[in-house]
Formats: structure tokens, sequence, C-alpha cells
């Protein structure tokens, strides 16, 4: 229940205004995150309130707001509550949309309000001033930006109220005295050019959510009530996804079972710039790895992979090969996410390590290949992002120093670039002629992991290939990676948009 009664809920807001619009009151809408309330936004709702009679604010719901890892500070339950203790503003409301475009077609504001930092279109990377600028122009009203004094409400918790850990804040006042965020979206955007080739297993993950009963009364097993189930693109589905958001054009080469192949699942889910190629895999499923999940803390209880990991067939690889021969001509980068589950043959590799332009490698142990996969398979790369553990069990050492396994693997693979994922520590990335260099994780809350390494393969793949700062793919590597966790394994990819919008807010 709302403490505030200017606290109201978006469509019985809608029928007051009209009311309101009726006795002729100006109504003008202000719409944001706010998620520190400072001086700057006080003297932007003042000078709003002077644009009308009615001041109507609504906020960012917390699930849109793209504001970087931990963020936002404050639930919007809370910053609507502090907003409308101002006395210039009439009403708020919390947002259901990711922009405001059909908050404003529903409210039909005379007038709308953003702050000075939009009045260039060019310059908001969310692109959503122009929308929304068509959309109040579109109910008769029109846009107005306020020249007051501004303030930034990332650049406050940055500095004095940050809820990272301490070396996370070294190595960020480290980075932004090196790197602008206008420096590194730019460099960012350079990536839609890349002509993508993705090759690896599909994967789909299932999450059945129990309700955990307790221990069966007469075997040692836990008894849970079934709830529900999910299933995600996963694998190299998902990387060519996050991929898909970056670049403009994106192949992907995988297989699916001739045995329940759940193809249209599988192109429903690829996103539109994807060209699949689909080799069918015979007495085989699609692959799908069904979790069981306690769901009150997203707790997985049990794996069960429905698979075949056997090779394909002599034809099947030479189906495979010759959509890979053809794909690799075209492709200015290549992502070989090798999960070990049958698809990439020895003749596939020549293939990748020979004619691809750059080539990038990840080779992911598992439950259903550990002792028997490793990227050692490979013989030449020009980045490889590997886990920590898979690195150790390659070279079959537990304990020896990292950064001399890392630059062993560079100079056994020849390969310029490696990156070492390493969880909650974040990264460690070893440049030919640069030594290692590290990156702190910016996690601090994880839904679930499942999936975050491809994250930072998909980005930091593109970020090498375009030969960015050691540290800057790192930076990226991390900043996906903390997207990533923060949702259930691959129900969302991480979008351009939102990556963007991080970068800014953690460097100001």
């Amino acid at each position: 229940m709302n403490r505030n009664p200017k606290i109201q809920e978006l469509e019985s807001l809608a029928c007051h205004l009209e009311g309101l619009k009726k006795q002729g009151k100006r109504i003008v809408h202000s719409h944001g995150v706010f998620d520190l309330l400072h001086l700057g936004h006080i003297r932007h709702f003042e000078e709003a309130k002077r644009m009308g009679d009615i001041l109507v604010v609504t906020i960012t719901p917390d699930e849109y707001v793209n504001k970087g890892p931990n963020r936002p500070a404050f639930p919007h339950d809370v910053r609507a509550e502090v907003i409308a203790s101002l006395g210039m503003v009439d009403f708020v409301a919390v947002n259901r949309w990711p922009m405001s475009v059909e908050t404003i077609k529903l409210l039909k504001p005379d007038v709308y309000v953003k702050g000075q930092d939009y009045k260039i279109a060019e310059k908001d990377v969310t692109g959503g001033i122009v929308p929304e600028a068509e959309a109040i122009r579109s109910v008769g009203g029109e846009i107005r930006f306020t020249d007051d004094i501004t303030f930034s409400s990332s650049n406050i918790l940055n500095r004095h109220m940050s809820s990272l850990a301490p070396e996370v804040n070294e190595f960020l006042e480290q980075f932004r005295f090196l790197h602008s965020s206008g420096e590194l979206i730019e460099e960012i955007e350079t990536l839609r050019s890349l002509k993508v080739l993705v090759i690896g297993e599909a994967i789909l993950d299932e999450y059945v959510y129990c309700n955990a009963l307790g221990k069966s009364s007469k075997e040692p097993i836990i008894a849970m009530q079934y709830l529900s189930r999910e299933m995600y693109a996963g694998g190299a589905l998902a990387i060519a996804n996050h991929v898909a958001d970056f670049c403009d054009q994106v192949q992907l080469i995988t297989y699916i079972g001739g045995d329940n192949p759940q193809e249209n699942f599988i192109r429903e889910r690829l996103k539109r710039n994807i060209r699949p190629t689909l080799i069918v895999k015979s007495n085989s499923p699609t692959i799908v790895k069904r979790r069981y999940v306690e769901k009150y803390l997203v707790t997985k209880l049990l794996e069960v992979y429905e698979m075949n990991d056997l090779p394909l067939t002599e034809a099947e690889d030479r189906v495979l090969c010759a959509q890979l021969e053809k794909a690799l001509s075209d492709a200015d980068v290549v992502i070989a996410a090798d999960f070990g589950h049958g698809l990439i043959s020895p003749r596939a590799i020549e293939l990748l390590s020979t004619r691809s332009r750059f080539l990038a490698v990840n080779t992911q142990i598992n439950a259903g290949n550990l002792g028997y996969h490793a990227i050692s398979r490979y013989q030449r790369a020009d980045y490889v992002c590997i886990h920590e553990g898979e690195i150790r069990l390659d070279q079959r050492s537990r304990t020896g120093d990292l950064d001399k396994l890392i630059q062993e693997l560079s100079r056994r693979m020849h390969c310029p670039t490696v990156m070492c994922t390493r969880g909650k520590i974040g990264t460690s990335l070893y440049r030919e002629g640069a030594g290692v260099s590290c990156c702190p994780a910016f996690a601090l809350r994880v839904v679930d992991r499942i999936g975050a390494g491809d994250a930072v393969l998909a980005l930091t793949s593109l970020c090498a290939a375009r030969n960015l700062p050691a540290d800057v793919i790192g930076f990226v590597g991390n900043l996906a990676g903390a997207q990533s966790v923060a949702f259930v394994g691959n129900s969302a990819s991480i979008g351009r948009i939102s990556l963007l919008k991080s970068i800014e807010s953690l460097l100001k």
C-alpha cells in the first residue's frame, strides 16, 4: 500500500489527468531513473513545474535500469516515495516499460520535459529521445528541455556511496583516468561492422522449478513438488544472440538432433540478424540440459543431460566442413564455442585453425566431458577465453602459478591474447609483449552463473578482434559477466544499449 496518495498506478493516473485537462490544466511530464535525488533533480522539477499547472513524474522500474551492476541503488518504490515528498511534484507513477514512449501515449501530457543532457539526440546512447519526441507530438504535446544546474547520480554514487568492494573502486578510479566513457562507446560501436561466425553445440537449458518438500519417508532422497518449467536457448545459440546486438551480420553453425530436433523453438529464439546453418545429427536429440531447481532461492538440486555426445558420422562431418569452409571465407571473426559434445571434429578444427581470419576459442569442461576435453585440441588461435579450472586441467597443474600457466598456453598455441576467467575473483588477461593485467569482478548479486562465461566469451572476442587495450577487454568482459549473472540462465542476452549505459554510468 502506497504511503503517499500522490503515488498512483498509471491507468488511474491517466483517468485523473484527463479530468484535469478538461478543467483547463496544463500537464507537464518528466521521466527518468532518479536513483539518488540531488539538487540537479530539484532544479529540474522546479523548472518543469513552471511550464504548466500539474507536474507528473514517472520513474523507470528496477528491471529496466541500465546503470551498471548493482544499480539501481534504491528500488523503485523508495524512489517513488522520495519524489512524491517534494512539494512541486503533483503525481508519481512507476513505469511498466523500458522507455517512456508508451507512458506518454497513455498520459497524454501537454509538455514532456527532459534535462539538457538529452538536447542533442546524437549524444543519447539509448536512442530513446527521438521516439519520445515523436510520442509527445503524436498526442498533441511538445518536448522541452530544462537548462539549470546538473549533477550526476551515478557520479555521486560512484565516488561517495559505492557498494562495490574497495579493490573494484580502486580499479575503476584508475580506469577512469585512462579511458572515458565516450572513447569506449565509440570503440564498442565499431564492432557493428564485424562479420562474425559462431560455431558450437546448440544447448537448450531447461529449468524445472520445484518446491522442496523434504526427505522421502521411505527413501534417502529429496521429495519435490513440481511448479513450472522454462527453457532457454543456450550454448552456441546464446553466444550468437549476445553477439547479434553488437554486430549486424552473424552466422551460426550448430547441430540439432534427428530425434526431437526442436528446430522451431531454436529458430524462434535466435535474433533476426543471425543466419543459422543447422546440421542434423542422426540418432541424437538436440542437447537438453535439464536442471531441477528449488524456486525460492534458485538453488539447483539435480542436472540431467539429454544428449548423444558421440562424434558426427563421416557423412555428417563432411556436410559440416563444407558449410564451415563456405562460411569462413566471409567471416572477419570466428568464435568457436566447443562444449565437447561431438560437433567440432579434428577436420573442423584444422579448417578453423588454417582458414579463420581471427579465431577465438573456448573449450568448456562439464560433467559430460570432464577429463576428455581440453584446449589442447586446438593448435593455434588468435584469442582464447577459458576458465582457470580449464587451464589447470589442460596443463595438469592444480596449484601452479596461474600467470605462468596462461603464458605457457599462449606460447604453445601461438595465441597472442589469452583471457582466464576466475569467477568472483575476476579475470586475468595476458597479451604478448605486455604481460598479465587483472580486472576484478563487478557483480555483487548473483542470481545464476549459467551462461556467464559465454557472455564474456562473446563480448571479449569482438574486442580482441578489434585489438582494443587489454584493460578495456577485461572491463567489458567483466561488465558482461556481471550483467549475465543477474538473470536466470540464458533467459536474456547482453544488449548493446544496456552495456553502453553501464559503461557511461560506471565511468562518471
